[in-house]
């Protein structure tokens, strides 16, 4: 988004409007800014709720803005960021890793988790063991790290763009108890958490990722990215 801003072809005051057919799976804080079945923003709005909150259908609004996850991985693969994948988008990627295929009214409600729960436990540890084995949203931790040095170095966006997206990372209210909790104090860290889904007492995809700067101005990237946790 940030690139393709630059370019020319999107601002953060370009307005968008969500309506219930843009509402992903695990995005109840996007479903209660609903007013007369729309929100209206803005992309820099969408940009905010994604970082901020984790939002998945400004992820998923924001994927189709800038042109679906082959622009993504155009990027990737352009700026030379390493061994990172990109995913289909939020609905694809939650329901092949639930093992059911995607359906449309999975946007409404909690039929996503309804469906989900009609399989049996063996079918969803499958397609579990699948996802974690080898996930379209994987990452190597150290192509993460590094690329998030090369964002903070102003390698990879301009000085505006760049001071945009780390101040957001630095204002990021998810995952309070993760790897913000034991930043010292006179330091500061801007990240981005990510969650997978739980079967049982298991979780997958649990992530904090940032760039953690000391009070002499030195900075680190930082990357923890655990495959599947019981803790």
């Amino acid at each position: 988004l940030s690139q393709q801003g630059e370019e020319g072809r999107h601002r953060l005051e370009d307005p968008h409007t969500i309506t219930p057919a843009d509402i992903t799976i695990w995005s109840r804080d996007m479903r209660s800014r609903l007013v007369d079945g729309e929100y209206r923003t803005t992309l820099g709005g969408l940009l905010e709720l994604a970082m901020l909150k984790s939002d998945n259908t400004a992820n998923d609004r924001l994927l189709r803005a800038v042109g679906g996850p082959s622009s993504v991985r155009a990027m990737i693969s352009a700026k030379a960021l390493g061994a990172i994948r990109f995913g289909p988008g939020e609905g694809l990627l939650q329901s092949a890793t639930a093992g059911i295929p995607w359906d449309e009214s999975y946007r409404e409600g909690e039929n996503f988790q309804k469906a989900r729960a009609l399989l049996s436990l063996e079918a969803r540890k499958a397609a579990m063991d699948r996802y974690t084995a080898d996930p379209p949203d994987g990452a190597a931790p150290l192509a993460i790290a590094r690329a998030l040095l090369r964002l903070k170095k102003g390698e990879l966006l301009s000085r505006a763009s760049t001071n945009h997206l780390v101040n957001l990372m630095i204002r990021c209210e998810t995952g309070k108890q993760r790897l913000k909790a034991g930043v010292p104090v006179g330091w500061t860290f801007g990240h981005k958490t990510g969650t997978g889904q739980e079967l049982g007492p298991v979780t997958t995809g649990y992530n904090d990722v940032g760039i953690l700067q000391a009070p002499d101005g030195s900075f680190y990237g930082v990357a923890v990215m655990i495959a599947r946790t019981t803790q």
